[in-house]
């Protein structure tokens, strides 16, 4: 018996090769991200979930920042381009916080869906998407009383005027590999998207109107995943990144690149930007020494020593007692060389060279090139 199409498959196809029809113009007021820890600028660290020690934020911040990086994410570099500060985490409140231009409700270890009770975040998708209703009436109760807070909060048509970023879905993904077999975990993805559907929705009628939308890169090549589930060579690719992990976020992907387009023709004065950050990290990975890395999948900050110098037991930067011995997760001397920073996340310089091709324009649909009113000055 031939086996049933995957109408989810088919309809995606359908959808893939019709072009989104508008895209952001990059005179922002504004930025409200939502997402995990890709751009994270501090979330989880101020809920007191987490710590974070040195070496994080050593490349860049000199000390740690809230961020999973040495440095700076690509959300940074994003906002440096469009001439906007880095954005505050939505629970990190004390000093001179300023949500003038913006709020980042993106919390590491979040999921698109509800959170398990073995989650490392309770900040899912809907949750941030709470916060920012919670965010957006208490700045506009605010603002009404006068113009005392005027300089810390955003104007009522930011909230209309600004672009909501987007990065999410990697976590849902990863976590499911530990108890789902490969097809249960495409059989998921639908039901993960719809989530997202229903996230993106309520911001609409929040007044959102610019929504920038990260695909996720690919998870096989992550040290994390390959230290667990690339211990038989025949699991891995020729860049030796575990196959099932990227084919199911190609998969993810795909289907919601078509979630895109077809938001974009619910909300016709909506702008909806789809970037393809699977195929730049793909990029990478495969060509990292055109790019001046020396290492694509083993990482700068770990334990265990090639080829991953990952170890799960012991995170960066902490120390840890196995088989009797105090073992500390250190630091490589050179991290732009490195494409990996911890086993999970990327190094700084990854993250800028990222940047640098989403801001060609040419990842994205639909393409913005022609719309950017700023020139870049980034090595690659």
């Amino acid at each position: 018996m031939a086996p049933k199409p995957n109408i989810f498959l088919i309809i995606a196809l359908l959808f893939i090769f019709l072009p989104l029809t508008t895209s952001i113009h990059f005179k922002l007021p504004a930025i409200f991200n939502f997402g995990d820890s890709n751009s994270d600028t501090g979330e989880l660290v101020a809920a007191g979930v987490y710590s974070l020690e040195p070496p994080y934020g050593r490349s860049y911040f000199t000390k740690p920042s809230g961020r999973y990086c040495d440095g700076r994410l690509i959300i940074d570099f994003l906002l440096e381009a469009m001439d906007l500060p880095f954005l505050n985490a939505y629970l990190d409140s004390i000093g001179r916080t300023s949500f003038r231009k913006g709020c980042n409700f993106a919390a590491a270890g979040s999921t698109i869906e509800p959170p398990t009770a073995r989650a490392v975040s309770p900040f899912s998708f809907r949750v941030q998407v709470a916060q920012f209703i919670r965010f957006k009436l208490q700045v506009l109760r605010l603002i009404a009383k006068g113009k005392k807070l005027h300089k810390y909060l955003p104007d009522e048509d930011y909230f209309q005027n600004g672009l909501y970023m987007f990065d999410i879905g990697q976590n849902d993904l990863a976590g499911a590999f530990y108890s789902k077999t490969f097809d249960q975990i495409l059989a998921l993805i639908p039901s993960i998207l719809t989530e997202f559907e229903t996230g993106i929705k309520t911001l609409y009628d929040q007044g959102a109107r610019n929504f920038w939308v990260h695909n996720t890169g690919p998870l096989g090549c992550l040290a994390q995943n390959v230290a667990k589930f690339g211990t038989d060579p025949s699991s891995l690719d020729e860049l030796g990144c575990v196959s099932k992990h990227n084919q199911a976020a190609k998969v993810f992907n795909l289907q919601l690149h078509t979630l895109c387009k077809k938001l974009q023709g619910q909300y016709a004065n909506s702008n909806f930007t789809y970037v393809d950050i699977y195929t730049i990290k793909w990029n990478l990975i495969a060509n990292y020494s055109k790019f001046g890395f020396e290492q694509p999948i083993m990482v700068c900050c770990g334990y265990g020593g090639p080829p991953l110098n990952y170890d799960s037991r012991i995170g960066c930067g902490k120390t840890e007692v196995l088989n009797g011995t105090t073992m500390t997760a250190k630091a490589c001397s050179d991290s732009s060389e490195y494409v990996n920073w911890d086993g999970i996340h990327y190094s700084e310089a990854a993250n800028q060279y990222v940047s640098s091709q989403i801001l060609t324009g040419k990842y994205s649909d639909p393409p913005f090139s022609d719309k950017m009113p700023f020139l870049l000055g980034l090595k690659f």
